[in-house]
């Protein structure tokens, strides 16, 4: 069988053998050869590998079938489904919400700066732009305030065990941001991620000058370290994962070999070929063919 649709769901209570049987028989009415279900958790999430049917064909059946539902599904070829580089959005993809915004918090600014933020995360404004309108408004903040948001950061669900698996299984994991590298340290050396990138910012006398250090990380940097990666270590971007939720995230999302849109801004969603809306980051292994049995905790 040369494609697999993988669908996971965000309630054991949604998906069921009796709707993998219909399923399959509505593939196999449209000339799918189905294989036997695969259940790579059970009740959670299930492999349905297939061929002589388009993969768009069958991704139109399923949704039509189960589109209302809260799950998450993906269908892709079977060929080099394992990644062996994984590289990550921070904010509000490993971890929940916006680092810049939370350190706005503490300085009383919050709302101010989650605005900026929500419209170069959906791309109505340039992301250098935004962060450099940003960290002006931040001048002069001490930078205690960056610990109390380290203090302060929640991973998103799954996280721990997506890069605790992946490391098992001798994948190559980035973590690369938008947000500061102060922040993309902090979360790489918890999680173990191999290589962090995150813009530096200017301090003079233990407090915010309002300016950032050139380069500043924006979606091309993003882009051009996943190429980079894949070229040090001699691989095909089709052997290379990403993950991201904002319009900076894109193109990586794109030149990956699988780039999943995370609870992502429409843009990003209507942009990047896979997506989990639904569940949580465990699908990106559910997604590779990882069981649940494999999982490193």
């Amino acid at each position: 069988m040369d494609t697999v649709l993988t669908l996971v769901s965000a309630d054991n209570n949604i998906l069921k053998h009796d709707q993998i049987d219909r399923l399959s028989a509505a593939l196999s009415d449209k000339g799918a050869v189905v294989a036997p279900p695969s259940w790579l958790a059970q009740d959670k999430a299930c492999d349905l590998s297939f061929q002589n049917l388009a993969p768009d064909a069958a991704n139109q059946i399923a949704r039509a079938m189960l589109g209302t539902a809260s799950l998450d599904m993906l269908v892709q070829a079977q060929k080099n489904r394992r990644k062996k580089i994984f590289v990550a959005d921070m904010d509000s993809t490993i971890v929940a919400g916006e680092t810049l915004d939370d350190l706005a918090e503490f300085a009383g600014i919050g709302p101010q700066i989650a605005e900026i933020t929500a419209r170069a995360m959906n791309g109505e404004i340039l992301f250098r732009d935004a962060l450099r309108e940003r960290m002006a408004m931040l001048r002069g903040l001490p930078i205690s305030y960056l610990e109390k948001t380290a203090n302060a950061l929640v991973f998103n669900p799954g996280a721990e065990t997506l890069i605790r698996t992946l490391k098992a299984n001798g994948v190559y994991t980035a973590l690369v941001s938008g947000g500061f590298q102060f922040f993309t340290k902090r979360v790489a050396d918890y999680l173990g991620f191999d290589f962090n990138k995150g813009n530096q910012i200017e301090i003079i006398n233990e407090r915010f000058t309002g300016e950032v250090i050139d380069p500043i990380v924006t979606k091309a940097v993003k882009s051009e370290t996943l190429e980079m990666l894949a070229k040090e270590r001699g691989l095909d971007l089709f052997e290379t994962m990403t993950v991201g939720d904002g319009a900076n995230d894109l193109p990586m999302l794109q030149a990956a070999g699988l780039g999943v849109a995370y609870y992502a801004k429409p843009v990003v969603v209507a942009g990047a070929r896979a997506q989990i809306a639904h569940t949580d980051l465990t699908t990106l292994l559910y997604y590779q063919g990882y069981t649940q049995s494999e999982f490193v905790n």
